[in-house]
């Protein structure tokens, strides 16, 4: 707006300077009265200068008019090369890191391989690589990926004081360490508002990125959520619905492996952070307090990583069968807001406690999704361990929350069905004695 003024305003000066111009012009003429001392010249000259006059304002009266067309011209020129802003225009998109925490494999390649591969834009989503251990091997992989990553490393690579009975443990310690400090070099030292979190032995989908950045904006409004995750904990090819892709819920089970939180949560978390088993600790009710994520029916991630601190467990029975989407969603064109704390269990709930409820040998026997949704019930704590493992769950519990469970409630698919193995309807809350 003050542009086109400004160029409103420099015509119009022009235009009266051009005038001045031609009013002095005028003025300085020479004199067409008769001259007394020679009246016959006088008369002689006279129509003469009359005519040479009349050409010359003609003539300055064109330059005056193309002079105008000009200045209209430029204005018609500069409306159209400044177009009204869009209506409703989305906001943009912060710059989301992805943070790869890497130790001692050199198959950290095969992870940042496919970031950088499915990456729709690398200034939004720059990848920064923290490194512990101080693994040689591993840290020419993480450089030779040149100014496409950032490279930081971890300074304190000394053993951790620990308790005797946690002596075999001291990985999981030097794992919580390196957290804490990549961390908070993302949200102390870069100052990023958010942050994507995956370990260097993930392989990540197609719309990784895709999926992360629908769902940032309802971490962002809804106080009810802390986290996003791509990870399923049941996503085992036969226990999900690849055809049903695009389908989120809410979880009240931690599940890390490739997961967003916001700075406002490490500014939370990391006063307290513990000293060990970080993800466990995540999963109690003092850090979650009563807040939940958003999980993917198909995982958008899926580990490769056998060996580690954990020397496989649960690896060779759950986790390596996990289906990695590969059909891209794409999310941010599709209305997530059926996630909202108060819709969701609107529908969720009338959802899963009309689906009829049937036992595990009916469900067994039968098979097919047009046969519908139905529903598995539980009513204590082994009841639910023995269904979820004839079920091929995983059937493990921390602080008494199930994986991939939201209000006791954990979905899946068996034989082609959609099942719900749930609670009474009348659940009350989660007992943390059940672990």
């Amino acid at each position: 707006m003050l542009k086109k003024t400004t160029l409103a305003l420099g015509g119009a000066a022009l235009f009266l300077a051009w005038n001045g111009l031609l009013l002095l012009f005028l003025w300085t003429r020479p004199s067409l009265t008769p001259n007394p001392q020679n009246p016959q010249n006088s008369q002689k000259l006279l129509p003469a200068q009359l005519l040479q006059l009349a050409q010359d304002a003609e003539s300055q009266l064109r330059l005056q008019r193309d002079l105008l067309l000009q200045i209209q011209l430029l204005n018609q020129m500069r409306r159209q090369k400044t177009p009204k802003p869009p209506q409703n225009q989305p906001e943009e998109l912060p710059v989301i890191p992805v943070l790869v925490l890497a130790c001692d494999r050199s198959s950290v390649r095969r992870c940042l391989d496919k970031i950088l591969r499915y990456r729709p834009n690398a200034r939004k989503f720059p990848v920064i690589v923290s490194q512990d251990c101080g693994h040689a091997e591993t840290a020419a992989v993480i450089a030779s990926y040149g100014q496409t990553v950032a490279h930081i490393r971890q300074p304190d690579l000394s053993d951790i004081p620990v308790p005797p009975e946690h002596r075999k443990f001291q990985g999981y310690y030097k794992i919580s360490r390196h957290y804490r400090w990549a961390l908070g070099q993302v949200f102390r030292t870069f100052r990023y508002p958010a942050a994507i979190v995956v370990e260097d032995d993930l392989e990540v989908a197609p719309d990784f990125f895709e999926y992360f950045q629908a769902v940032l904006p309802l971490l962002q409004k809804d106080p009810s959520l802390w986290c996003a995750s791509a990870w399923n904990d049941n996503g085992k090819e036969g226990l999900v619905d690849s055809g049903r892709a695009e389908l989120l819920y809410r979880t009240d089970f931690f599940p890390g492996l490739g997961w967003l939180l916001l700075a406002e949560l490490w500014d939370e978390l990391e006063p307290k952070w513990p000293p060990a088993f970080w993800d466990d600790w995540m999963r109690q009710p003092e850090q979650r307090r009563g807040r939940s994520c958003v999980r993917p029916e198909v995982s958008r991630t899926m580990t490769f990583g056998r060996k580690g601190v954990s020397h496989g467990q649960f690896f060779d029975q759950y986790l390596k069968f996990i289906k990695l989407n590969d059909r891209f969603v794409p999310f941010t064109q599709l209305d997530l807001s059926y996630l909202k704390k108060d819709e969701y269990e609107r529908f969720f709930l009338q959802q899963v406690y009309s689906a009829p409820e049937i036992k595990l040998e009916e469900l067994q026997k039968e098979a097919g999704k047009d046969l519908g949704a139905v529903r598995l019930q539980y009513r204590g704590r082994d009841s639910y361990k023995a269904l979820a493992k004839a079920l091929g769950l995983m059937d493990d519990l921390k602080s008494g929350v199930p994986r991939a469970g939201y209000r006791g409630i954990v979905s899946f698919v068996c034989r082609g069905r959609r099942v719900f193995l749930a609670p009474p309807s009348d659940w009350t809350g989660y007992d943390p004695s059940w672990s």
